[in-house]
């Protein structure tokens, strides 16, 4: 069952479509397609605002893996974190099996399924975990990490900063197969004071050049879909859950 729709949304200034161009692949059995679909239950996403140039995320705050096979699945690279200090996301060459690396091209919004977890909340390594899945019919890529703006107010928040701990990596492709997901956090830090609260955010997908695709609002879920923080970063996409413990 799917379990969340899109649904579009209109903002000052905004043009067209993820996090994420928009060419309808087919439908997915998790998540929150980027266009189309009934709502079940689960997370929401829906398109907020248009493309921007640039990788926004860079500079600011500072702080904070599932396994698929190549074949049918996230081509990936090996190893692993062991803890929440030293998790990392991982990144693989853009190969695909049924094509080579030109014939694959970038995941768009309205092929892909974004799914958002709160996890340790109010703990230690308090994040968000992204899931995104292809739902479409040929493999796709994703590269770099989410831009994401956490909060309803779309036009107020810059994009996050890469997590400095990720760095540097990242830039390199990983080809995700049809129904086979890739996984980013967005570390969560709350210092008590001058904090924000809120239950969505908005996402969207960079390109090589670290131009975003359109920003698609997700909704939380997860026992406690509200979340809390003063500082916040991103970690790159990678084929294994980080901080999965």
């Amino acid at each position: 069952m799917r379990t969340s729709r899109t649904r579009t949304a209109t903002l000052a200034a905004v043009t067209a479509a993820l996090a994420l161009g928009l060419t309808a692949c087919g439908g997915s059995d998790d998540g929150s397609k980027a266009a189309g679909g009934d709502k079940t239950t689960g997370t929401t996403q829906h398109q907020t605002t248009a493309p921007e140039d640039g990788d926004g995320g860079k500079g600011g705050t500072t702080g904070g893996a599932g396994d698929t096979s190549a074949k049918g699945g996230a081509e990936r690279a090996s190893g692993g974190g062991d803890s929440k200090e030293a998790a990392r996301s991982r990144t693989a060459p853009d190969t695909a099996d049924n094509g080579t690396a030109a014939d694959v091209r970038q995941c768009v919004g309205d092929e892909i399924t974004v799914n958002a977890d709160h996890r340790f909340a109010g703990e230690q390594g308090d994040h968000l975990l992204l899931t995104v899945s292809n739902a479409g019919d040929e493999p796709c890529w994703v590269t770099s990490y989410p831009s994401v703006k956490l909060g309803d107010d779309l036009d107020d928040p810059a994009p996050l900063p890469h997590s400095e701990k990720d760095r540097p990596g990242g830039d390199e492709r990983i080809t995700l197969h049809p129904g086979t997901p890739v996984y980013s956090a967005v570390n969560l830090f709350d210092h008590g004071t001058d904090n924000r609260t809120a239950t969505s955010f908005a996402m969207a997908l960079r390109d090589t050049n670290g131009q975003t695709q359109p920003y698609y609002s997700v909704d939380v879920k997860g026992d406690q879909p509200k979340f809390t923080w003063t500082e916040a970063d991103v970690l790159n996409w990678s084929t294994e859950k980080p901080y999965d413990f």
